[in-house]
């Protein structure tokens, strides 16, 4: 029996999916569009992670920063956080994140299409919400970690004591951070270099 090769249109959206993985949305899958740079936190690492913040993400206020597919966002979301601002340059991304949100019934979230550094510079002037949770995800091929990381630290908008979620497609260990930081847990998964960071200030 012959069959049928799928066509790249059906192997584009099976790849452009993310699964919620806890709380109440668990197991919802999600689309997300072809943008380059897009890199959804895969699904074991984001486990690993929201294992990490069990107790944290409860009623907390939550920044997706670079939020692409908003899978970490949505994810803390789902199991509870008070509110979350997704933040991404690309209008396409953004558009996809709201429909997420409206899909979902989420009445606690807000979406932003803005350049990360120039959204950081706008809340310094006026914080209307300051964050205790943060993931900080960038493109990898931008290598803008170490600025983005000392700009959200230089721009007030952390609650004295946050946690930081960083990943990179370089070893954290080298990454200069804000002496209020201090790293928690550091991982690798292929590629991916993943941790959590808790800042005390």
């Amino acid at each position: 029996m012959s069959r049928r090769t799928p066509t790249n249109k059906s192997a584009a959206t099976q790849r452009n999916t993310l699964r919620i993985i806890g709380g109440q949305w668990r197991g919802r899958k999600l689309q997300f569009p072809d943008v380059a740079g897009l890199r959804p936190t895969a699904d074991r690492v984001r486990e690993t992670l929201f294992n990490w913040l069990q107790g944290w993400v409860l009623d907390e206020d939550c920044l997706d920063l670079f939020a692409g597919s908003g899978a970490c966002g949505l994810e803390a979301l789902s199991r509870g956080a008070r509110s979350a601002v997704f933040v991404d340059a690309s209008g396409e991304a953004s558009a996809s994140i709201r429909g997420h949100l409206s899909l979902l019934e989420a009445q606690n979230a807000t979406v932003v299409t803005a350049a990360a550094e120039h959204w950081l510079r706008g809340a310094d002037a006026n914080p209307a919400t300051r964050f205790g949770l943060v993931f900080l995800d960038p493109p990898f091929a931008a290598n803008s970690l170490a600025d983005t990381v000392q700009q959200l630290e230089a721009s007030g908008i952390l609650k004295p004591r946050a946690q930081i979620y960083l990943e990179s497609g370089h070893d954290l260990a080298a990454l200069p951070v804000p002496s209020t930081w201090t790293a928690r847990k550091n991982l690798r998964a292929g590629a991916v270099y993943y941790g959590l960071y808790e800042r005390r200030a």
